[in-house]
C-alpha cells in the first residue's frame, strides 16, 4: 500500500505532469515514422551540412559617402535628365531653411511634371513662351535625386552630426563618383585627415533589410526555414538544404509578385496596378503631428495614372471609405486601409506619384510600417547583389555526416554512463539519471521542430554540451542527496536539495550568460551552437532536473526501505 501511495504522490507531482507533456509533445512535434521507401524519417529538419543541398555567398553592392555639390547646376542635371534641355539658372539662394533656385525653359512644365521629380515644393507661371520654376528644396535632396536618376538606382540620405551621408545602392567606384560629381562642381567630401570619404559597401540597416526581403521571400515561397545570415556590411550566406544549385539561383534572383487593388462592393475589387509600376520605397518614417508610422513610395508615371483611373471607376474617390486600397504579396494580402480625403481630392484632379502607407501609432505600428517596406519591394533587393561564391553539398555526403552525427551522441551517451555506473556502482542512480539525459534530448529535438530550427553539425555539437552540462548537474544533485550512501533524513535532504539546485541555477546562469554574445553577434555555426546550447540548459535546468531530484528521492527511499525490511 505504501508503494502505491509513492508512485501516486509521484505522478500527481506537478513537475512530474509538466515534464510528461513535454516529453509527448515533443514527440508529436518530431512524428518519427518508419516507412519501406524512406526508411526511418523525422519531422526534423536538417542544415545543409546534415541533408545536402546548396549555398550561395552574395556581395551587396553599393557606396556610401558624403559629398557637396553646386545647387545650381544639380538642378538643371535633374531636369535635363527627367523633362527639358534648355534650362537656364537665373538665381540660387542658399540658407538654414534649405535652397531655392530658380530657372526658366522654353518647354512648357507643369506643376505635374515637377511634383513626379520628387525634389519639393514648385511655383511656376508661363509668359511670353518662357516658363519659369521657383523650386524650394534641399541640398541633400538635390544631391541624392541627382546620383539616383543620372545612375538609375536608389540613393538614401541620412542626417549625420557632421552634415549628409548619402548611401548609393548600386556598385559605383570613388573614381567613377568623383566623375560624376565634377559635372555639377561637386566632389566627395574629405575627413579630418584629408581622405576622401567614401567606403564601398552598404549599411547596416540596408544589408538587414536585403537579409529580411530574401527571408520573406523565401519563406512566402513554403520553404522550410532557409537561414539567410549576414556577414559584415556587405556578405549574405544562404544556405538551400536538399535545393540543387540551379533552383537555389533562381529562387534567390526572382522577385516576388506584388499588387495593388481597390474594393468595388464586398469582397470583390478591381486590380490597379503590379508592382513594377512602384518606382521607389523610402524608409519608415513617423508624423509627429499626425502620430503615424507610415511607409512612403513613389509610382512611375503609367502607375500612378493606372491608380487614378481605377480609383474614379470604383467610387474610391468619391466614398474613400468603402474602397479600400489593398496590397497583396504572392496572393497573400500584406495591407488593407481606405484613402484620405485629401488623397481621394486630389485624385479627382491629377495622379499622385509619392504615396504613404499609414499603419497606426504604436510600436506594433512600426513592425508593420517594417514589414510592409519590405512587401511593397515585392522581394526586389534594395541592392545589386553579386554571386561571389556557391556550392553543393551533396546528399550522401549529408546522410554520412548526420550518421556520424547520431554515432557521436551515443559514443557521448555511453561514455557518460560508464563514468556514472563507476562512480556510484548502482543500476538504480544510473537509469533514471541517462533517462533524464535522453530525455533532454527528446525536449531539445522537439523544440528544434515545432519552430521549424535547422539542424546542423553545430547544433549537434550544442545538443552533446548540453547532454554533458545536464549530467554535471544531476551528479551534482545526486551527491548532494546521498548521505553516507542513502537517503538522509527529510531536513538534511531538503537542505542538501536547495544547496544542489542553487549550484545549479549558478552553472546555467553562468553558461547562458557565456553563449548570449555568440547569438546577439555571433553568425552561422557559432549561433546555432549558441542557440542550441541555450535551450539544452533551460530545458534541463526548468523541466528534467528537478524531476531527477524528484525521481532520486523516490528511489533512494525505496532503496532505504528493502534495506530496512
Amino acid at each position: 500500500m505504501r508503494d502505491d501511495e509513492k508512485e501516486q504522490s509521484l505522478f500527481k507531482d506537478t513537475r512530474v505532469i509538466i515534464f510528461i507533456i513535454a516529453i509527448l509533445g515533443s514527440i508529436i512535434f518530431i512524428q518519427p515514422w518508419y516507412s519501406s521507401d524512406e526508411g526511418f524519417t523525422t519531422n526534423l529538419n536538417y542544415g545543409l551540412d546534415l541533408e545536402g543541398g546548396s549555398w550561395l555567398q552574395l556581395k551587396l553592392q553599393g557606396a556610401v559617402t558624403q559629398l557637396d555639390a553646386d545647387s545650381g547646376l544639380l538642378v538643371k542635371e535633374i531636369v535635363n535628365i527627367n523633362l527639358a534641355e534648355d534650362v537656364t539658372i537665373t538665381s540660387v539662394n542658399e540658407g538654414e531653411d534649405g535652397v531655392t533656385v530658380t530657372f526658366t525653359s522654353t518647354s512648357v512644365l507643369t506643376n505635374n511634371q515637377m511634383d513626379q521629380l520628387g525634389v519639393g515644393q514648385t511655383t511656376i507661371s508661363r509668359s511670353n513662351n518662357v516658363t519659369q520654376v521657383e523650386l524650394h528644396s534641399s541640398k541633400g535632396t538635390l544631391i541624392s535625386t541627382y546620383i539616383a536618376d543620372s545612375l538609375k538606382t536608389e540613393v538614401i540620405p541620412t542626417l549625420i552630426s557632421d552634415g549628409v551621408e548619402y548611401e548609393i545602392r548600386t556598385a559605383i567606384t570613388q573614381e567613377e563618383l568623383e566623375a560624376l560629381m565634377e559635372k555639377v562642381r561637386g566632389s566627395i567630401l574629405t575627413d579630418i585627415n584629408g581622405d576622401p570619404i567614401y567606403k564601398e559597401g552598404v549599411s547596416t540597416e540596408t544589408r538587414d533589410l536585403t537579409k529580411e526581403i530574401l527571408s520573406d521571400k523565401l519563406n512566402s515561397l513554403g520553404l522550410k526555414d532557409i537561414p539567410v545570415k549576414t556577414v559584415g556590411d556587405d556578405y549574405i550566406l544562404i544556405d538551400f538544404a536538399g535545393i540543387d544549385l540551379a533552383t537555389a539561383k533562381n529562387i534567390a534572383e526572382r522577385p516576388g509578385k506584388f499588387e495593388i487593388r481597390i474594393i468595388t462592393q464586398g469582397n470583390e475589387s478591381k486590380h490597379a496596378l503590379y508592382g513594377d509600376e512602384i518606382e521607389s520605397v523610402s524608409i519608415v518614417g513617423y508624423h509627429e503631428d499626425e502620430g503615424q508610422w507610415y511607409v512612403p513610395f513613389t509610382l512611375t508615371d503609367a502607375g500612378a495614372q493606372a491608380l487614378q483611373e481605377i480609383a474614379i471607376e470604383t467610387g474610391a474617390t468619391q466614398d474613400p471609405m468603402s474602397h479600400n486600397l489593398v496590397m497583396y504579396l504572392d496572393g497573400n494580402e500584406v495591407y488593407s486601409a481606405p484613402l484620405s480625403y485629401s488623397a481621394a481630392s486630389k485624385l479627382e484632379q491629377a495622379p499622385i506619384y509619392s504615396w504613404q502607407a499609414s499603419t497606426g501609432a504604436d510600436e506594433d505600428s512600426k513592425i508593420r510600417a517594417e514589414e510592409l517596406q519590405i512587401h511593397l519591394r515585392a522581394g526586389a533587393l534594395p541592392v545589386n547583389v553579386e554571386l561571389m561564391g556557391s556550392g553543393h553539398v551533396d546528399a550522401a555526403l549529408g546522410q554520412q555526416f548526420k550518421t556520424q552525427a547520431v554515432i557521436a551522441g551515443m559514443i557521448a551517451l555511453l561514455a557518460v554512463a560508464f563514468v556514472i555506473f563507476r562512480k556510484y556502482n548502482k543500476p538504480a542512480i544510473l537509469i533514471p539519471m541517462v533517462s533524464t539525459s535522453i530525455s533532454e534530448v527528446i525536449m531539445i529535438l522537439g523544440f528544434a521542430s515545432a519552430i521549424g530550427w535547422q539542424l546542423d553539425l553545430a547544433s549537434i555539437a550544442g545538443i552533446i554540451a548540453a547532454i554533458g552540462t545536464g549530467i554535471d548537474h544531476l551528479v551534482i544533485i545526486t551527491d548532494e542527496v546521498l548521505y553516507e550512501g542513502k537517503l538522509p533524513p527529510r531536513k538534511v535532504y531538503l537542505s542538501r536539495i536547495t544547496k544542489a539546485f542553487g549550484i545549479i541555477f549558478a552553472a546555467s546562469a553562468t553558461t547562458i550568460i557565456a553563449m548570449s554574445p555568440l547569438v546577439v553577434m555571433g553568425f552561422g555555426t557559432l549561433k546555432g551552437f549558441a542557440i542550441t546550447t541555450i535551450v539544452g540548459v533551460l530545458i534541463g535546468i526548468l523541466i528534467a532536473r528537478p524531476v531527477y531530484g524528484k525521481v532520486i528521492h523516490e528511489v533512494l527511499a525505496s532503496g532505504a526501505e528493502a534495506e530496512t525490511q
